[in-house]
């Protein structure tokens, strides 16, 4: 039997504020009706909220858990003892039930409880739902919550005093939410079909991570290094005195296990001798209006590159203007953040017009003579180069890295001749990772848009598998 749809008005009223809530797209609410044994349902006739609270006793631990943005999953984030924390009650991870964060839930931070998570905890920021499975599979409810058009609806429904942070998305909203629900049978093959997307896009994605660590390989190998030592780290080593670099433990370790850069075919040589420029960039808050000169931050540091797709602008008076400037070959380094693994990392300017930077970046400006700027950035990006920012960079509030620390890092230093030939083959081996990333986004990409025709029931997973 066909489920139908009312007609569809010509035309309909709705209130501007309210517009963006229909989850259900336009697309869906002017079909006739739903394939055949679907219905449309209210969230909350096929959930039940998880209520249980255990009060957080003084002296025991409590292994604390969060969800990832972008629908990335589970995770556990700390170990807390209970009078360490400032809620006096938690609640129990709940295998297979539905979770999200209800402070991000605009950015898709919804997850289906993992069973290996079961023995986790979490603040009441993370509601849970049971689903009914006679009705509902977790991980379709799950596709559900994370598709782009039902993430719009939550950004709408949230509510709180900033619209960055603080937009909580309440749980009589999302039970508010309806779908439109295929039969279980349906569901699980929608399910089936994209958990193997899944895998193709995992396995797309590792052929680039392989090609990354084959490049680096060859990198060092060119400068007669070996990458740090991916396996286990003993317990105790020796070290002289005179190699011990700041009291650097992971970085003295990483030498011994065969890091150490002073081992290679060229001499090693401070940063310091080769630099012309150091230079922090400007405080001033930059606008997203598009008025004055692009300013290059953080964000547009990506992939050992300059990513120009998200600029923020700022004005500012002649000489200033002139003095942050930034030259063909300029290096631009990430000074703090509150992810260790961005300090330090670095991308060379090789833009067209005119482009300043943020507080947050060092701009170094090398002597052309002595080396070339893409050689050096890659280097510091390298496993070799992090093992040396890991061990000299500081954390006061964030992650910091300072001028005079970036001028003693070291790297080793062929003639520029080989410097070119090195890059040159770098240059290749990039191009054939940007083929393979371009191919793995637009296979996740085509996959998304199955899964949601999938969900809207506009196809079925017999159609995907003829076509």
């Amino acid at each position: 039997m066909t489920v139908s749809a009312p007609s569809a008005p010509r035309a309909i009223a709705v209130w501007w504020k309210d517009l963006e809530r229909w989850v259900i797209p336009t697309s869906l609410i002017l079909r006739q009706s739903l394939p055949k044994g679907w219905t449309r349902v209210r969230i909350g006739t096929l959930v039940r909220q998880v209520t249980e609270r255990v009060k957080a006793e003084p002296d025991r631990e409590y292994k604390m858990a969060g969800v990832r943005l972008y629908g990335e999953g589970v995770f556990h984030r700390e170990t807390v003892r209970g009078d360490a924390m400032s809620a006096n009650q938690v609640t129990p991870l709940v295998a297979r039930a539905l979770i999200y964060n209800r402070l991000f839930a605009w950015k898709a931070s919804f997850a289906v409880v993992p069973p290996e998570l079961a023995d986790c905890y979490v603040s009441n920021e993370f509601p849970q739902f049971i689903p009914d499975l006679a009705r509902i599979l977790p991980e379709y409810l799950y596709l559900f919550s994370i598709r782009e058009v039902t993430i719009r609806a939550v950004n709408a429904a949230s509510t709180g005093s900033s619209a960055v942070s603080r937009n909580r998305f309440k749980e009589e909203e999302f039970l508010n939410f309806e779908i439109s629900l295929p039969p279980l049978a349906e569901q699980k093959a929608i399910v089936a079909h994209w958990r193997r997307a899944q895998d193709e896009i995992a396995a797309a994605r590792k052929r680039v991570e392989k090609r990354k660590a084959t490049m680096d390989a060859r990198f060092f190998a060119d400068l007669g290094l070996k990458s740090p030592t991916q396996g286990s780290i003993s317990k105790a080593f020796a070290v002289w005195w005179q190699d011990f670099l700041r009291w650097g433990v992971r970085f003295n370790q990483l030498s011994q296990g065969g890091a150490d850069i002073t081992q290679g075919k060229y001499p090693v040589a401070k940063l310091d001798s080769v630099l012309d420029m150091v230079q922090y960039g400007s405080s001033e808050k930059a606008n997203g209006n598009g008025k004055g000169v692009p300013m290059l931050r953080i964000g547009n540091i990506k992939e050992r590159s300059l990513d120009f797709s998200d600029l923020k602008h700022i004005s500012l008076p002649k000489k200033t203007f002139e003095g942050l400037l930034l030259r063909d070959g300029d290096v631009l380094v990430i000074r703090t953040s509150g992810s260790r693994d961005l300090v330090g990392t670095c991308a060379v300017f090789r833009g067209e017009g005119d482009f300043v930077f943020a507080s947050y970046l060092i701009r170094l400006r090398f002597n052309p003579t002595k080396v070339m700027p893409e050689f050096v950035s890659w280097f510091l990006n390298s496993p070799l180069g992090r093992q040396q920012v890991d061990a000299i960079s500081r954390q006061i509030m964030q992650n910091n890295i300072n001028s005079e620390e970036l001028r003693s890092l070291q790297i080793p230093l062929p003639p520029l001749a080989v410097q070119k030939q090195i890059m040159q083959r770098v240059a290749v081996g990039r191009a054939e990772i940007a083929r393979e990333r371009e191919a793995a986004e637009e296979l996740a990409k085509a996959i998304n848009a199955e899964v949601e025709s999938l969900i809207l029931g506009t196809k079925s997973v017999k159609d995907i598998q003829r076509g």
